[in-house]
């Protein structure tokens, strides 16, 4: 008999859920249906927006890769860099003759200016003209952005100062620092507009930026030129090994031109110098910077010739491991002037 009750018992309690069950089901099916949201792209947007990054004299290895005096090179973290926020390079060799990088340059939708040391000769006049060049191209109506990393940031600063020997010594090698953020500067517009507040506040509070420079410019420097001044606003400083303030990150008025002294591409994509933050926090910093940089080239309206693009990708070379030295850069692309650099 209690066998009988227990079955008896278990069978209600089956009965019991299968009917809330039932009801719960009935309730959902009197709701209104959930629809998930997508926003369709943008018709004004590039998708497939293309970066032409500026050679540097050298091997980028100190001969290990090439001695010969025509050759150029481009760091391959600047373009891991820009690939990792949805956009593809062209190389704009250094000493291509000078129709060859003006037709390249309207190919792409934005210039990155990489670190360095070349400061005089062709590599100055050939960066200034594409600067030159980027300007013209926003006047005309065109948002063309530039990037100007550590060396451009410092050649953009003699450029538009107009003083070649305007720049200060700092002891900044191999160097993780903080940013310190310009009293009441607006970030609106800035690389700095969709951080976090959470990882900007960490940005003023932990070394997240790595600098590798010996040169740079005062605060002081910087205010009291107009030239300066009138192009660009400051928004952060920081400070070298010794305690001294140097302007770290800059942004064009009227312009969408951005010049840092640090290194953004480092903190993911080089493993060379000893300093070099590889935290979360410190990616995340690379990540922000390259999102907005590439976000900005979107905007641009150049539609350049699909096929002319493909021809002239930096995909058509091979980078060379340069970072077994334990020092420098880990992979470059190296170019010869002479080797028919480009088929257009």
């Amino acid at each position: 008999m209690r066998n009988f009750v227990s079955i008896l018992s278990l069978i209600a309690t089956f009965m019991a859920v299968a009917s809330a069950n039932r009801n719960h089901m009935l309730a959902l099916s009197t709701q209104p249906e959930l629809k998930l949201s997508s926003s369709a792209p943008d018709g004004n947007l590039n998708y497939q927006p293309t970066i032409g990054i500026l050679s540097h004299p050298g091997d980028g290895a100190n001969g290990r890769l090439s001695n010969a005096t025509n050759v150029s090179y481009i760091a391959a973290s600047y373009v891991k860099f820009v690939e990792s926020a949805g956009a593809r390079v062209v190389p704009l060799i250094y000493n291509e003759p000078p129709e060859i990088l003006v037709q390249k340059l309207n190919l792409v939708n934005g210039v990155l200016f990489t670190g360095g040391s070349s400061k005089k000769g062709a590599y100055f006049e050939v960066l200034k003209g594409i600067f030159q060049n980027v300007l013209e191209k926003n006047v005309a109506g065109d948002h063309f952005p530039l990037l100007a990393i550590c060396l451009g940031f410092e050649l953009l600063t003699m450029i538009i100062s107009k003083d070649n020997n305007i720049l200060e010594r700092f002891n900044a090698s191999n160097q993780a620092s903080k940013l310190q953020f310009v009293e009441n500067a607006s970030f609106e517009g800035t690389l700095f507009q969709r951080f976090p507040p959470e990882l900007l506040k960490k940005l003023s509070e932990d070394s997240l930026t790595m600098n590798h420079h010996r040169w740079g410019i005062s605060p002081e420097t910087f205010q009291a030129n107009a030239d300066l001044c009138n192009f660009f606003k400051m928004l952060t400083t920081s400070a070298d090994k010794d305690s001294r303030i140097y302007v770290s990150t800059v942004q064009a008025k009227s312009y969408p031109v951005t010049a840092v002294q640090w290194h953004p591409e480092k903190n993911a994509f080089e493993w060379g110098l000893s300093k070099i933050p590889h935290t979360e926090d410190a990616v995340r910093v690379t990540q922000h910077v390259a999102n907005y940089f590439i976000s900005e080239a979107r905007k641009s309206s150049n539609r350049p010739d699909a096929q002319t693009v493909l021809d002239n990708l930096i995909y058509n070379y091979s980078p060379s491991y340069s970072g077994k030295a334990g020092r420098g850069y880990d992979e470059v692309y190296i170019f010869t002037q002479h080797s028919g650099s480009s088929p257009l």
